[in-house]
């Protein structure tokens, strides 16, 4: 397996843990709109809290695959994938909402790391 790929495995695996599991509840300069936690930014998207947890679970369990990839390596592509397209869906939701591209700048790198993930 290649370094690069492995590097950029945890670079994602570990900021989308973080993200989810240790600041879902604090505020960031990265928050969609005005929100101060999770719960708002998807409110601000009119996304349902439901959704919230769904793409949480999802992107959790991504994030753990991506990371066990570097001893599964056939976990590592279709995680990638997967979490190249809730990325991109994350960065429509910035454009929706007018985001600026410093809010936005996080979710376009994730989803380009997943590019490189993918490709490598």
């Amino acid at each position: 397996m290649d370094t690069v790929q492995i590097i950029a495995q945890w670079v994602v695996g570990l900021g989308i843990l973080n993200v989810w599991l240790l600041r879902a509840n604090r505020a960031t300069a990265y928050r969609g709109g005005n929100a101060v936690n999770m719960v708002e930014e998807f409110k601000v998207y009119g996304l349902p809290k439901s959704f919230m947890y769904a793409i949480g679970t999802l992107k959790v369990i991504i994030a753990l695959a991506l990371i066990a990839g570097t001893w599964m390596p056939q976990w590592v592509v279709p995680a990638a994938i997967g979490l190249a397209l809730l990325m991109a869906g994350a960065v429509l939701m910035h454009i929706k909402v007018k985001d600026t591209f410093k809010k936005t700048a996080p979710s376009i790198g994730v989803l380009l790391l997943c590019l490189l993930i993918i490709a490598v």
